[in-house]
């Protein structure tokens, strides 16, 4: 037999094309047959004959499991988890033609565990030096993006977990760096991308809720139990404190009491050249810090859309500002 003769389907009997074969451990198998086999099945090419024959024979099966499959409810917009809660039974697709598709029909009590990911993806900004190279800016900048996706895990015997996507790609938040189960400042859901970053945490909770119940054999929750409000948000606990306040203590009497200097115009006008300098349309004026203006070795960090300020005495901070929601900048 030569090198690129055609070879026969060991199920069906058709020819296989050159690029057409899927490989057996001790066969070979067309495209079309191929097709049949569960999407969440990868050991083709490490089965024999024997074994793939017995899946194309649950496959079979499994077109009576999908015909008699009705869904009473469905979890997520691209690919779903759809739940038939009086036959307590569920599979997962992103075909809206089940009969076609014919996606695997399991039991609720083949679920031994599931997954929620996150994955981040961080992207440094640059800027151009006087010499129109590109350069870091100082503290670096950085934007983020995540993408969502579930993995359960199964008992099945042709299978051992099912892993989709629940984000369509990446969400993008900007400079907004998101972690884990959310650690917001209120103004930070004013950004669509952060918005549906709260979105997809609150998909991928209730799959996982829901998957984890079918495992444990309770009622499954309902989607409102997974719904991330501003109010039940948990902050996040700093790892560093980012700002010092010291208690001015209480004149005595008849002390005197040092009285804040007058506005000088003349002083205003010298920190307007210096904010003027800063790169960025949207620079806010602001005194250089000085050790009579505030703690010693702080530096001032501004929200740069309403101008609140405040001292730090770390360089690498990153604070949200409550009112607008954007990250503050060190001046």
């Amino acid at each position: 037999m030569g090198l690129f003769d055609k070879k026969t389907c060991d199920f069906c009997g058709a020819k296989i094309g050159l690029l057409g074969n899927k490989k057996l451990e001790d066969g070979n198998m067309c495209k079309d047959c191929a097709a049949k086999l569960s999407p969440w099945f990868s050991e083709r090419r490490q089965s024999t004959k024997e074994e793939i024959a017995g899946q194309l024979a649950y496959r079979e099966e499994n077109r009576k499991a999908v015909a008699a499959f009705h869904p009473t409810r469905s979890i997520g917009k691209y690919t779903r988890l759809l739940i038939d809660e009086d036959a307590k039974k569920f599979m997962v697709t992103s075909s809206s033609k089940l009969s076609e598709a014919n996606p695997d029909v399991l039991e609720f009590g083949q679920v031994t565990g599931c997954n929620l990911d996150i994955d981040e993806n961080r992207h440094e900004l640059m800027t151009k030096d006087p010499e129109g190279k590109s350069v870091s800016y100082d503290p670096p900048r950085y934007e983020y993006s995540y993408a969502f996706s579930v993995e359960a895990f199964v008992n099945h015997p042709y299978f051992d977990r099912m892993r989709w996507s629940i984000s369509n790609g990446h969400v993008k938040t900007g400079e907004t760096p998101l972690a884990g189960d959310l650690g917001l400042q209120a103004g930070a859901l004013m950004s669509p991308g952060v918005n549906e970053y709260v979105n997809c945490l609150q998909l991928g909770n209730e799959i996982r809720g829901v998957l984890e119940a079918m495992r444990t054999g309770i009622d499954l929750p309902s989607a409102e139990e997974f719904v991330v409000s501003m109010t039940e948000a948990p902050m996040e606990a700093p790892t560093e404190v980012p700002m010092t306040v010291e208690a001015e203590p209480l004149p005595i009497e008849g002390e005197e009491v040092a009285v804040p200097p007058a506005f000088d115009p003349v002083t205003a006008q010298a920190a307007e050249a210096q904010a003027a300098a800063v790169e960025g349309p949207t620079a806010i004026p602001t005194p250089a810090p000085t050790t009579e203006d505030g703690p010693a070795g702080a530096r001032i960090i501004v929200c740069p859309c309403c101008g609140a300020c405040v001292w730090a005495k770390r360089d690498g901070l990153r604070i949200l500002c409550l009112d607008c929601g954007q990250q503050m900048k060190y001046v």
